[in-house]
């Protein structure tokens, strides 16, 4: 039993937990209590880019939409996260889990009136060594997503690591960082400025003849994070935050869900480590930091604002790395790899994926692949996937 009473749930990886976790691989989950928006319509997708910071008018103008090769309006990729998250925290009670990156491949477009149906599985864990704690258990999920014509619209797999909390705070890996970040005004104009100049190339054709290897995909830029961009990222995705009676019948039935906080003793989940102090202090964290969904929000956002409208993004391979406080900023560009004409005859692009922090951490690491229309093949990857 867990004890919540007095702040965050502290458990303890055992052997008899990770039996338990072990009889679950290969199980289809439950996920209905986890799940948020099945259905695509202007609000739900424009709550989403709310939440992210997008302004690419592909998705947030439904009447731009209908002037596309799609018809009418279009959700980023990305939005699936709205529909289902991560995952599912399954197992290990009281034991801390960061998400920490996914693998996504999309099929096909998501559009206004669709309706997503997610499943999702168990695919296993692993015990891998760490400096954030003395014992660290990595956890895999795949994520499906299926449109109303039970179509595959997408795949994540999707991985986490899982730590008892009271050790990642003796270890105190991060506990030297001054935090929030000590910006001086220079610096943070200077991190204004990079966010007006993000360019998105919509209706303006990439053609793969014209991408260099070694080219940079322009950056991203994102910061610095602040409670507000928490709450509006929330807001467009959660299918998980409650109030009240509904929140307090799940905590009861499951312990390790939530906590009641010294200051307002108040009722609050886990995931208040992303803007609860004391909450991310007892995780072992020094401050409260960003969700992993969003840096990989942000990372899809660089592929389709440099691709264009006419591009389709097939791969986005991210791992997440160092944490983003509250206070600090992201900065995410690309490079291009490799150029190819894959085995369908579809005009590939590889990109390699860099994002670092204003401290020049790593905390994205990753790569992607894009695919361009040509202008000599004169094919578009959009013709064979949006629906007729």
């Amino acid at each position: 039993m867990v004890d919540n009473k007095k702040g965050l749930a502290e458990g303890k990886i055992t052997q008899e937990a990770l039996d338990k976790l072990n009889s679950l691989v290969g199980v289809k989950l439950r996920i209905h209590n986890d799940s948020g928006n099945r259905n695509v319509v202007e609000e739900t997708i424009r709550k989403f880019i709310n939440g992210t910071g997008e302004i690419n008018p592909l998705y947030r103008d439904p009447e731009y939409g209908k002037k596309t090769r799609f018809g009418k309006q279009v959700a980023p990729p990305s939005w699936l996260y709205s529909v289902f998250q991560m995952g599912v925290m399954l197992g290990l009670p009281g034991v801390h889990g960061w998400h920490s990156g996914d693998d996504w491949e999309f099929y096909k477009p998501i559009v206004a009136g669709d309706r997503i149906r997610p499943e999702a599985e168990f695919k296993g864990y692993e015990e891998v060594p760490s400096k954030f704690s003395d014992r660290m258990i990595k956890t895999y999920q795949d994520r499906l997503y299926y449109n109303q014509r039970d179509e595959l619209v997408a795949k994540a797999s999707a991985w986490s690591f899982r730590a008892e909390q009271s050790n990642v705070r003796k270890k105190g890996k991060y506990g030297k960082l001054e935090l929030p970040h000590p910006w001086t005004d220079e610096e943070r104009e200077s991190v204004d400025d990079q966010i007006m100049a993000m360019k998105i190339r919509g209706s303006e054709d990439l053609y793969w003849e014209d991408v260099k290897e070694g080219e940079e995909v322009p950056q991203v830029v994102k910061g610095p994070i602040g409670l507000t961009d928490e709450a509006a990222f929330y807001g467009g995705t959660s299918g998980r935050l409650m109030a009240h009676e509904a929140a307090l019948v799940g905590y009861k039935k499951h312990p390790a869900w939530g906590f009641i906080a010294t200051d307002t003793r108040a009722w609050e989940p886990r995931a208040a480590v992303h803007w609860s102090l004391e909450a991310a202090k007892a995780a072992g964290l020094p401050y409260m930091y960003e969700i992993g969904m969003e840096r990989n929000s942000w990372t899809i956002q660089m592929f389709t604002s440099w691709m264009g409208d006419e591009g389709w993004l097939k791969r986005c391979y991210a791992e997440y790395r160092a944490f983003i406080y509250l206070g600090d900023a992201a900065f995410i560009k690309g490079t291009v790899t490799k150029k190819y004409v894959d085995e369908n005859g579809e005009h590939c692009v590889d990109v390699t994926i860099n994002g670092i922090n204003q401290r020049k951490e790593i905390i994205v690491k990753g790569h992607g692949t894009v695919i361009l229309p040509s202008r000599d093949a004169k094919t578009w990857p959009l013709e064979s996937r949006v629906a007729k």
